[in-house]
C-alpha cells in the first residue's frame, strides 16, 4: 500500500469534481476547489473520519469493497479505478467478470435521474447503483453479499421474496427471462468466472432453475413494458429503456410511465414519499 500516492490520487480527484458533476446540489460559495471530503464519504457510504484518514495518510488498508465504493463516489474511469487498487496493495478486479465498478458514463445518466426509478445493472443481475424512487419501487437491494447480490439467484433461492414485485401470471415468463440472461452472461464469461460461479450454485439449489437452464434459451431479459406489485401503492405498468456499455457489461435501466398515466401519479408518490410508510 503506497499511502503518500494513495492520498494524493484521492486529493486530485476529489478536487476535480464539482457537486453537479455527481448530483449533489452546488450549496453556498466554496472556498476550495472540488467536493468536499464528507461529501466523497456520503457518496462512497463511508464516515467522514475514514476518509480524512485515507487523505492523510493514516487509514488502514482499505478493503476491496471500499475501494469500488470509493470508484464509484469519485467517478473513475476503468483505468483510475485499477490505479487506485494497485496503489492500496490490492489485485485489479477484472474488466469483465462482474465487477461492481460502475461504468462512469451510466453513472453520470442516474446522477440526473430524480423522477423516474433508475439502476445500474451488472450481466449478472446484481444492482451495482440505485436512485431513491428505484428503492422505494422494488426495495434498497444495497445490503445483499456474496450470491444473494444476483436477482437471478434470489429469484429461485427466495422466491417468496423475489417474486411477490411481479404478476403471479407473469412470474414463469419472469424466470425463463432470467434464466436466459444468465445464460448469454455464462458464455460470454466462461464456466471458470463469477458466472459459472452463480450457474453451479443454482443447478444445485433449485430444481426449477435446472430444468429451465436444460432449454439453453439465450437472451437480454428486459422488455419494453412491464407491471410491477408495489406493497402499499398495488400495480404500476410502467416502460422499461436500457442502455448498455460498450462491453454489454453492464446496464443502466429506467422505468417511466406515461404522462398524466396511473402510473406516473403512483410513480409520483413515490418520489415524495420514498421508502417511508404509506398510510
Amino acid at each position: 500500500m503506497d499511502r503518500s500516492a494513495l492520498s494524493d490520487f484521492l486529493r486530485t480527484r476529489r478536487e476535480t469534481l464539482q457537486p453537479s458533476d455527481v448530483g449533489l446540489p452546488q450549496g453556498a460559495r466554496r472556498r476550495a476547489p472540488g467536493l468536499r471530503r464528507e461529501e466523497v464519504a456520503q457518496l462512497a457510504a463511508m464516515s467522514a473520519d475514514y476518509y480524512t484518514r485515507l487523505e492523510q495518510q493514516r487509514g488502514p488498508q482499505p478493503s476491496e469493497q471500499m475501494l469500488a465504493s470509493l470508484a464509484r463516489a469519485l467517478r473513475l474511469s476503468d483505468d483510475e479505478r485499477d490505479y487506485l487498487y494497485r496503489l492500496a496493495g490490492h489485485n485489479v478486479p477484472g474488466r469483465f467478470s462482474g465487477s461492481a465498478h460502475v461504468s462512469p458514463a451510466l453513472q453520470r445518466v442516474l446522477d440526473h435521474l430524480d423522477d423516474s426509478p433508475a439502476l445500474v445493472l451488472s450481466s449478472l443481475g446484481e444492482t451495482l447503483v440505485q436512485n431513491r424512487i428505484s428503492a422505494a419501487l422494488l426495495g434498497d437491494r444495497s445490503g445483499f453479499t456474496g450470491l444473494e447480490r444476483s436477482e437471478y439467484y434470489r429469484w429461485f433461492v427466495h422466491p417468496e421474496t423475489e417474486r411477490i414485485r411481479y404478476p403471479e401470471d407473469d412470474r414463469d415468463r419472469q424466470g425463463r427471462a432470467q434464466v436466459a440472461a444468465l445464460r448469454l452472461a455464462y458464455s460470454t464469461l466462461g464456466a471458470d468466472s463469477r458466472a459459472g460461479e452463480l450457474v453451479r450454485a443454482l443447478l444445485k439449489a433449485s430444481p426449477e432453475f435446472a430444468e429451465l437452464w436444460e432449454r439453453h434459451e439465450v437472451a437480454k431479459r428486459f422488455e419494453d413494458h412491464k407491471t410491477l406489485i408495489h406493497p402499499e401503492l398495488g400495480p404500476i405498468e410502467l416502460d422499461c429503456q436500457v442502455l448498455f456499455t460498450e462491453d454489454q457489461s453492464q446496464c443502466l435501466l429506467v422505468l417511466t410511465a406515461p404522462p398524466r398515466s396511473e402510473g406516473a401519479e403512483k410513480l409520483a408518490l413515490l418520489a415524495v414519499l420514498g421508502t417511508q410508510a404509506f398510510t
